[in-house]
């Protein structure tokens, strides 16, 4: 689904379409129905006409919402569909299952893709696809439409998924098949007597729970940032600000001592604190699925917070180990869901690794926030392995004598120290 929410969204649209002379029928003869995922944007509003008009489906719009739309947008939403002739739509608000089986995930692995990107549009479409497949499947629908281009990496993971749940669904992706430019979308739009206020958008902006995508011509070529402007939210606060995080198994349930009775409710909150310091801003540029890369802005202010203090908390509550290989697997985890492959089975066992990596990271971060930037200031935690007991690093030693270091010393090299003798010893016998 193309989620856009551009600065000049469409405004109105005739309240209805003529019935395509030639409607496309099943084999019993019946109008074949088409799941569209819809978002009202430029691209979902081009095709609930094409399939209606010209190809004569009996249309069923869908928006699933990720947290990235409020009450009255979703109802603005289901008004401008329902205005473009389709036969129904549906809203199915995701965003709590997506916290509970994508985002959830992505804090525990403290997946920042290339270092960077929290992966905010490339998880969430894993959520929309599932429930767009769901959904053909429970009204019978013959095909499942969405509004993808040629070039980007959503059109591989809606059509995975969709040909994993739904064998034998017909995929119908009008922008991408007929490699349209927004340009020809809006004349068609226009001549189909659709009234709007739409010009070329110059930033198409994706937005859910874990962050906002910005794209614009600053990001399709190697140089460019992007301006203050075209940023979602503004920066307007000033000075610093301290909040503190509490964690419990991994999982943020209180910002600033208030206690929540759901994640989604606490990730809101953060984002109202530190979204207005411009904070989480950054371009990502990576390797996209179809093999090129690829720029975009985005602005994600909790989901970054979240991500650096739950590390931070974990570097005091884990082992080394543990934390050596929660984060090779949560890198792969990272890339594999970036990449569509939610489905394969091996991610429900890297799932189960970072769950039970939680166990014990239970505890409160302190995170002063600033304009552009934020500083983590510590943790407090009642699994803290920084315990003052067993010793202070660089100070004294409370839970060994120096003898035992020197004997552990001589042990731990062992194996080096053998391995350079018995070499100086044949490399010297082979001079004489």
């Amino acid at each position: 689904m193309n989620i856009k929410k551009s600065k000049n969204q469409i405004k109105s649209v005739t309240p209805s379409l003529p019935i395509a002379i030639g409607m496309e029928r099943g084999t019993g003869g019946e109008v074949k129905k088409v799941v569209l995922a819809f978002s009202g944007g430029l691209d979902t509003s081009y095709c609930a006409i094409h399939l209606t008009k010209e190809l004569g489906y009996e249309v069923h719009t869908l928006t699933v919402n990720t947290g990235g739309f409020n009450a009255e947008e979703v109802k603005e939403i289901e008004k401008r569909a329902l205005s473009l002739g389709v036969a129904s739509h549906k809203t199915i608000d995701e965003t709590k299952n997506y916290y509970g089986h994508v985002i959830k995930f992505l804090v525990f692995g403290n997946v920042l893709k290339n270092g960077t990107y929290p992966l905010s549009v490339s998880a969430e479409r894993m959520s929309q696809a599932l429930a767009s497949a769901r959904y053909a499947k429970e009204i019978n629908a013959d095909a499942v439409a969405h509004g993808s281009t040629g070039a980007g990496n959503d059109q591989v993971r809606f059509d995975m998924i969709i040909q994993i749940l739904a064998p034998g669904t017909e995929i119908i992706t009008p922008i991408r098949d007929k490699k349209l430019s927004r340009e020809a979308e809006i004349e068609f739009l226009k001549a189909e007597g659709v009234a709007f206020n739409f010009e070329k958008a110059k930033y198409s902006i994706n937005k859910g729970i874990w962050g906002t995508s910005v794209g614009g011509k600053e990001t399709l070529n190697s140089m460019g940032q992007l301006p203050e402007e075209a940023w979602p939210t503004q920066m307007t606060k000033q000075g610093n600000e301290e909040v503190k995080l509490s964690f419990e198994k991994g999982e943020l349930v209180s910002v600033n001592g208030k206690k929540y009775d759901h994640p989604v409710d606490a990730i809101h909150h953060l984002q109202t604190i530190a979204g207005p310091y411009g904070i989480g801003r950054d371009i990502h540029v990576g390797d996209t699925i179809i093999g090129i890369k690829g720029r975009v802005g985005f602005e994600a202010a909790a989901p970054v917070i979240i991500i650096k203090a739950h590390h931070a908390l974990e570097k005091h509550v884990l082992t080394k180990w543990q934390l050596s290989w929660k984060d090779q697997l949560a890198q792969f985890y990272g890339n594999w869901l970036h990449e569509g492959q939610y489905l394969d089975p091996i991610m429900r066992d890297l799932e189960a690794f970072l769950a039970s990596s939680q166990r014990h990271v239970t505890g409160e971060v302190s995170v002063t926030l600033y304009p552009y930037r934020y500083q983590i200031n510590g943790i407090e935690s009642k699994y803290d392995l920084m315990s003052a007991k067993f010793g202070k690093y660089g100070e004294m030693n409370l839970g060994w004598t120096a003898d035992d270091v020197k004997g552990f010393t001589k042990i731990f090299g062992n194996q080096v120290g053998i391995y350079h003798q018995v070499k100086e010893e044949a490399e010297n016998n082979s001079k004489k």
